[in-house]
């Protein structure tokens, strides 16, 4: 029933989202997260995996070349990562914004994996919007010539 409700909503990403990414390899950074549903608000544990610049998840930890994410976050369409007990009333939660509006939650499973979730999170958004900024240098300074 699950499945039928996300291919319904569109929530299954799409291979095109993660081409080219080797996420069951070597992660930035790879620990089970409690996640709040995008549609029915419950909660559900999963794996989250961050390489290259986004944010996996999967059902269970056993990740290899054959699965297929729950979702994925690029970490480009993030606005701003931080702690957010205060919405949703449980210790260790932390909020992902993105461009598109939405605002994810999540529970970490001690305070020290929220705090290093955010650092990474707000690491990988500042060097997204810094090789951004380097590529318009770059675009301006080749339309100059």
């Amino acid at each position: 029933m699950e499945g039928l409700w996300r291919a319904a909503t569109g929530q299954d990403p799409s291979p095109e989202d993660y081409t080219g990414i080797e996420f069951w390899s070597n992660p930035e950074r790879a620990t089970w997260l409690t996640k709040q549903g995008d549609y029915i608000k419950t909660w559900r544990r999963r794996w989250f995996v961050l390489k290259q610049g986004k944010l996996f998840w999967f059902k269970d930890s056993y990740v290899t070349r054959s699965s297929t994410p729950r979702g994925v976050i690029p970490v480009g369409t993030c606005l701003t990562v931080k702690g957010a007990e205060d919405v949703v009333h449980k210790p260790c939660a932390f909020e992902l914004s993105t461009t598109n509006h939405d605002t994810m939650y999540f529970i970490a499973d001690s305070e020290k994996e929220k705090e290093e979730w955010i650092n990474l999170i707000g690491r990988s958004i500042v060097q997204h919007s810094r090789s951004l900024a380097d590529s318009e240098v770059v675009d301006y300074d080749s339309s100059r010539q």
